[in-house]
């Protein structure tokens, strides 16, 4: 899926709904990997949503994702542990980007950075994968979702503002 029918999907769908209806389409949206707040924040205030619910609508769908992926990893790991022995390991080079940012500058880096060189989804995952404690992994992924949200949406609204929409 290329970004121009991404934009066009995510405006037609918020498009059809009406009032908190809209805001709960952002929510959704914001927890699908291939749209996250990326795209759902810019769309949904180029279509006169307001900015600031827009905004916790998008984290809030994108933090229920990150704490879904963080808890199933947890439970998957802990099956695989009673069962096999020992920790399912990631051996692929498919996170390099990522893995690079991890060895680097740490989990928050990698909450910081993460969401912008592999989205959301996947950096929650390898945060999991990468052995952090859950709850410091959730608080670091919601501190770099929350700092990402209020760039967004600044970038948005005054991108618009520049432009004579808004």
């Amino acid at each position: 899926m290329t970004l121009l029918p991404a934009l066009v999907d995510v405006g037609t769908t918020l498009e059809s709904a009406t009032g908190f209806g809209r805001y709960l389409l952002v929510f959704v949206l914001a927890m699908i990997p291939a749209v996250e707040p990326f795209i759902v924040i810019p769309v949904a205030i180029g279509l006169g949503l307001d900015p600031i619910l827009t905004g916790l609508a998008a984290f809030a769908g994108s933090t229920a994702a990150v704490a879904s992926i963080v808890v199933a990893h947890q439970r998957i790991t802990a099956w695989w542990r009673r069962r096999a022995g020992s920790d399912p390991t990631d051996s692929s080079d498919r996170y390099s980007r990522a893995r690079r940012v991890w060895e680097r500058y740490g989990l928050a880096g990698l909450a910081l950075a993460g969401p912008i060189l592999a989205g959301i989804h996947l950096t929650a995952l390898l945060a999991a994968i990468a052995g952090s404690n859950g709850r410091v992994t959730l608080a670091w992924l919601t501190v770099g979702l929350a700092a990402w949200t209020v760039a967004l949406v600044g970038a948005t609204v005054g991108g618009l503002s520049l432009l004579g929409v808004a």
